[in-house]
């Protein structure tokens, strides 16, 4: 090896001429001048340093041509035909299974095929031309207005038995009419019980008073429960929901009339009762029609407005006071407070059997009151006033009592 003695240049090792090699060139960078080529060595042509994990100009020319050909590939194949079995479009979805059960819970939705209710009481049905503003015949429904109330006035002051037998035909006719409506929505509810119902109850009221008509009450839902189970397990639930909502609602509410009758002065108090509901659709009627312009609720009832709401309110209260005044001697402000709740169950009587017929997709329960559609468009009202009243008018005679 030479020495540094002698003069001769000491060889320099790949690294070190490496870091050499850099210097020059960050140095020519730093004047602006252009570096130098790298002089051959005797030791023949440098020979790239290759450090650990450094990668190779072989593996990397390798990795170019590997990301070439895979590009390559992935374009051919997005040019390539799709084959027929991938191009198979997917139809529309099919249809949910129907289910051949009449239970309202499976099913949900109406059915007019299977319905036993005449197609002119559906909703959707052509409708008839308008007799009224109203949009109903004024004069049927007057004169079918004057027929009940005329057998109401004779069962009360006449013949009592007449408006028993009157309560129970009405509750076992309206029955027949909310179970017919409930086959539209795939729900069919056994006759016997609401019949039963509609007998026993108002006979219970009379005879035995308010815990005779509870006991009998249980009786009648013990007795639509068992019939039903009788036909199966299939659609019980629906069924027997709605044969215990429809004897709470007709029958079992129109009993407490009989109640009421066997009060002091009863026949005077439910001849109230009944015109406070009378007047409140009077009213409710007429300044309608001429004033009402804001409704209560379009999607129950679109033609009931709060102007209407306000006739009701104050003709019915006016009509009470003078009611509870001169036929059953008591203050004037007895009749008030009476018209102003009855005015608002009868509202309600009135909106729920409207949500009850949108629910079930119908536009009257039937067709066997002229200009009034069923019975139970008719007693909407009457079977929620009348308990109410019967509560209210006991309150007000422990409190006039009391003063």
């Amino acid at each position: 090896m030479p020495s540094v003695a002698s003069g001769e240049a000491k060889p320099l090792t790949r690294r070190e001429a490496r870091a050499l090699h850099e210097a020059q060139q960050k140095e020519a960078k730093r004047r602006g001048k252009k570096p130098a080529a790298r002089e051959p060595e005797d030791a023949g042509p440098p020979q790239p340093v290759i450090e650990p994990g450094m990668p190779t100009a072989s593996a990397a020319v390798d990795s170019q041509q590997a990301k070439q050909r895979a590009k390559a590939a992935f374009t051919a194949e997005d040019r390539s035909p799709v084959p027929p079995e991938e191009l198979k479009v997917e139809g529309p979805a099919e249809p949910p299974p129907v289910s051949e059960s009449k239970d309202l819970a499976e099913t949900g939705e109406p059915d007019a095929a299977r319905a036993s209710i005449p197609t002119e009481l559906l909703v959707g049905a052509p409708a008839e031309p308008k007799k009224s503003r109203a949009g109903r015949n004024l004069p049927a429904a007057i004169g079918v207005g004057l027929l009940m109330l005329g057998l109401v006035l004779a069962g009360l002051f006449l013949y009592e038995p007449l408006l028993v037998g009157l309560i129970v035909a009405l509750a076992g006719v309206g029955s027949w009419e909310v179970a017919r409506a409930t086959t539209h929505a795939k729900t069919s509810v056994p006759l016997v019980p609401l019949f039963l119902a509609s007998a026993m109850l108002p006979i219970s009221a009379i005879w035995g008073g308010l815990e005779a008509m509870g006991f009998t009450y249980m009786i009648c839902l013990v007795i639509a429960l068992l019939v039903r189970l009788t036909e199966g397990l299939k659609g019980a639930a629906a069924s027997v929901m709605s044969s215990v909502f429809i004897i709470s609602w007709v029958p079992l509410l129109l009993s407490f009339a009989l109640l009421i009758l066997e009060e002091p002065n009863g026949q005077w108090l439910i001849a109230t009762i009944l015109l406070l509901a009378v007047s409140n659709d009077t009213f409710g009627y007429i300044v309608g029609v001429l004033f009402g312009k804001h409704p209560m609720a379009p999607k129950i009832s679109p033609k009931k407005s709060w102007e209407g709401f306000a006739g009701s309110m104050l003709g019915s209260m006016a009509v009470g006071a003078l009611a509870m005044h001169f036929w059953l001697d008591m203050p004037w402000w007895t009749g008030v407070i009476l018209a102003f709740f009855t005015t608002i169950a009868a509202t309600t009587g009135d909106f729920s059997e409207s949500m009850i017929k949108r629910e079930l997709g119908i536009k009257d329960m039937s067709n066997l009151l002229p200009g009034h559609g069923g019975i139970m468009d008719r007693l909407d009202s009457v079977v929620f006033v009348v308990p109410l009243g019967y509560l209210i008018s006991h309150l007000l005679t422990w409190s006039v009592s009391l003063s």
